[in-house]
């Protein structure tokens, strides 16, 4: 029967031919055979994960013989391949983004070959771009609470204040950002908390700071569901609300859904997408998304829009690459510009005072300042300051407002807009009001301590000084210096002390160093990897972990990340060799290595490796399960067991995941249904959850029940060609091999390198007479799979590929 795997899901991997872990079901003499998939999840970052490698396929013993729908002889062999796969690259996702260390969506180190050198950053812009000249502390006069009935947010990822034509960039080509600085208010001095994409957006539709909500890194992290958004404290004024997502780093199982009556996250996730970056749709869909909702409105709306285009790695389209030879991030930026440009037209053509626009970023970019490469290391201006732009036909005239503005003010601006009353005890404050600058702005940069172990940042930035806390301590004039190149600690020890001093004590990171955590907070802590591993705090940092002397280390991450995402294995093995020998203490370190090591088929040496981290605590929730998942596959299904049993999962999606498909791999089928619906308790829009009881079903060849999963989880997502192949090995079994090769098209469509689904197709194809369909797959097949993977397999295809009647 067709083979049950479905793609490289999530960083699953291939296994060599000739070893057949104990729990694989038989094979099936008579049907196409069913892949086997070696599970390498990665971890932390939430953020979404690219998928992975795929498992090889079984041994071939024999000519592969043409199915015979009715011999079920054999057929659970279709369910062993699918197997954890989903998770890895659900998990891995997560992994890489939220620390600055892997390369994905959500967090540092993506691939950033193609980005120019950054011109000298310019300081605050001087000067109104309209004809009208500057207005200082617009608004001058008051603007009537509750004009705007309809309300849109734009936030765009990763985007840079300086890059923009308004900003004093020159060669900028951003004329809808232009427009609306001309034709609105634009902000030159506002700043964002965060430099990661989650807490960013927590902060902005919360109106908290990261240290009151709790979210502070894009790893291990979820807004807790008693702090309401700007979107439930809209709906509950009658507005219809709508979210539509660019990529993993936001989606609903993060907790931002709070209050949308529609949040539009299905982002997809088809292997052809490296497993070391973010699952991603491009911004004009997003737009096309968002508006075909607000046409369809009738009353007061609210409509928030992420477009996620300019992160790393910068992959514009030709038309906009062109317009800057060399840069490729100024190209993304130009892409973002012209897809906005339809929303501007619209909400123009509306023609109606009571709307309101507001556009920023969740943070920048360095492009190199400073020796970072992307954001989440440091906390310069580069990455933390932000364009933040307001147009509304209602706003008192056009302004450039020189105030301090800060994330934690959009909130109360759109609720004041909007004439909703906001909850107390905001620290933010309307900028529809004339009022002076803010007091001060706190601001964090925490994932370089959550996932690899080093100092934790925070800082303070008030009438234009800037104090970053870290054990070399910085003091920047941000009015004299804005490229931050001349640290002031030592000459103005007044504003060092006065600036440290307005650093919360509840900001204070790692809360570990606390000594009164509830058993229920540390316990979910430790889960987390917060408490023990890679993530353990210290009493004291010194200086040697500070990021700053530690940018050599990051810059091997990011070396080993472009290795691996152009698939040369041997430099990604090699470099991560580096970085576990550089930082030994430093779990992630271990969990990359052994990633690249899966990868290129080692998988005893990535077990040797990923025991190592396991028994001197220092293994990352990912790798705890990127573990079990490589146990399950050697036929260790009870070890894999004791490995997840060694740290409680918290509720955790990812983790509860993990176990009900080590739970199923082990014939544990009741609890593995159990343990799997518990997800939907914490996510209940959780397509992998779904995925995998299908895959659970296939185990037990429930083929009804493989069917409703597969199809439960394609509701949620149509892109997840595991779930695809799921589904068409149900039907097969079910002697629907017409509606089976259908749901084959369309995961090989999703997944066009993924050999195991082609070979599906081919064998069904040939079954069913559609030798032509047959014909192109099985060539497809021997012309491209790789040989050190499917060698025997090559072989059986070439030979049935000379079988079929000409």
């Amino acid at each position: 029967m067709p083979a049950s795997r479905s793609r490289r899901d999530r960083g699953s991997r291939r296994r060599r031919p000739g070893r057949r872990p104990t729990w694989t079901p038989r094979r099936c003499a008579t049907a196409p055979r069913e892949w086997r998939k070696t599970p390498v999840l990665g971890e932390a970052e939430p953020n979404r994960p690219g998928p992975g490698p795929g498992p090889k396929l079984p041994e071939s013993r024999d000519p592969l013989p043409a199915p015979r729908p009715g011999n079920q002889r054999g057929a659970c062999s279709a369910t062993s391949r699918a197997k954890v796969a989903v998770l890895r690259r659900l998990i891995l996702g997560l992994v890489l983004c939220a620390a600055p260390l892997s390369a994905c969506g959500g967090g540092g180190e993506s691939s950033q070959e193609g980005a120019a050198p950054q011109q000298r950053r310019a300081a605050p812009a001087e000067s109104d771009p309209g004809a009208d000249g500057t207005n200082d502390g617009w608004p001058q006069s008051e603007l009537a609470s509750g004009f705007a009935e309809r309300i849109v947010l734009v936030t765009v990822d990763t985007l840079r204040a300086d890059v923009l034509g308004y900003s004093g960039r020159d060669d900028a080509a951003t004329p809808t950002f232009d427009r609306l600085a001309r034709e609105g208010v634009y902000f030159s001095r506002a700043h964002a908390h965060n430099v990661m994409t989650l807490p960013s957006h927590a902060n902005i539709l919360t109106g908290r700071l990261p240290y009151e909500h709790g979210v502070r890194d894009n790893a291990g992290f979820r807004l807790d569901p008693r702090w309401p958004t700007v979107a439930t404290l809209l709906r509950s004024e009658g507005f219809a609300t709508a979210a539509v997502i660019g990529a993993f780093p936001l989606d609903a199982r993060f907790g931002l859904d709070a209050g949308f009556d529609l949040y539009d996250d299905r982002v997809s996730e088809g292997s052809e997408t490296s497993s070391y970056m973010m699952a991603e749709r491009r911004g004009d869909v997003v737009v096309e998304r968002g508006l075909r909702w607000w046409r369809a409105q009738r009353g007061k709306r609210f409509l928030w829009l992420h477009l996620f285009d300019p992160h790393a790695p910068y992959a514009a389209e030709a038309r906009f690459a062109r317009s800057h030879p060399g840069d490729a991030y100024q190209g993304e930026v130009s892409a973002v510009d012209a897809y906005l440009a339809p929303l501007v037209e619209q909400l123009r053509a509306d023609g109606d005072d009571a709307t309101l626009l507001v556009v920023t970023s969740d943070h920048g970019e360095a492009l190199g300042e400073h020796g970072e490469k992307t954001h989440g290391l440091f906390a310069y201006e580069p990455t933390l300051r932000v364009p933040l732009l307001l147009w509304s036909p209602s706003l008192p005239g056009r302004g450039h407002d020189r105030r301090e503005a800060r994330h934690v003010d959009l909130l109360p601006t759109m609720l004041d807009a909007a004439g909703v009353a906001a909850p107390t005890g905001l620290p933010g404050a309307s900028l529809l009001r004339p009022a002076p600058a803010a007091a001060s702005t706190y601001f964090e940069a925490l994932g370089p301590n959550i996932n690899r172990g080093w100092a934790p940042l925070r800082g303070v930035l008030e009438d234009g000084e800037k104090f970053i806390s870290l054990p070399i301590p910085e003091l920047y004039d941000l009015d004299s210096d804005p490229d931050e190149s001349e640290n002031l600690v030592g000459q103005r020890t007044d504003s060092v002390r006065a600036l440290r001093r307005q650093l919360p004590e509840e900001s204070q990171w790692p809360p570990s160093g606390r000594t009164d955590l509830s058993a229920d907070e540390e316990r979910q802590l430790r889960s987390l990897g917060y408490l023990s591993g890679a993530a353990s705090g210290k009493a004291t940092y010194t200086a040697e972990d500070d990021p700053k002397n530690l940018v050599h280390v990051d810059d091997l991450a990011h070396r080993f990340v472009v290795a691996y995402q152009r698939r040369d294995l041997d430099e990604a093995v090699g470099l991560a060799r580096q970085l576990v020998e550089e930082r030994p203490s430093m779990g992630l370190g271990y969990y990359h290595l052994a990633q690249a090591l899966l990868d290129r088929g080692d998988t005893g040496e990535a077990l040797e490796v990923m025991g190592t981290a396991y028994r001197r605590q220092l293994a990352t929730p990912g790798l705890r399960r990127q573990l079990a998942l490589t146990l399950t596959e050697s036929g260790r299904a009870l070890e894999a067991l004791q490995v997840l049993d060694s740290a409680p999962d918290g509720g955790d999606p990812d983790t509860l995941n993990v176990r009900g498909l080590v739970l199923a791999e082990a014939g544990r089928h009741q609890e593995a249904v159990r343990t799997l619906r518990r997800v939907f308790e914490h996510d209940p829009r959780n397509p992998e959850a779904h995925q995998n009881l299908a895959r659970a079903a296939l185990l037990r060849e429930d083929w009804s029940a493989v069917v409703e999963s597969a199809r439960a989880a394609l509701e949620l997502n149509d892109a997840l060609p595991l779930a695809w192949n799921y589904l068409g090995v149900a039907l097969y079994n079910q002697r629907q091999p017409s509606a089976a090769l259908d749901a084959w098209r369309r995961a090989v469509e999703l997944a066009p390198s993924d050999f195991d689904l082609l070979y599906n197709l081919a064998i069904v194809s040939a079954e069913q007479g559609r030798l032509d369909e047959a014909r192109r797959a099985l060539r497809r097949f021997v012309d491209e799979a790789p040989p050190e993977r499917y060698g025997p397999d090559i072989t059986a295809a070439r030979r049935r590929l000379e079988q079929l009647p000409r």
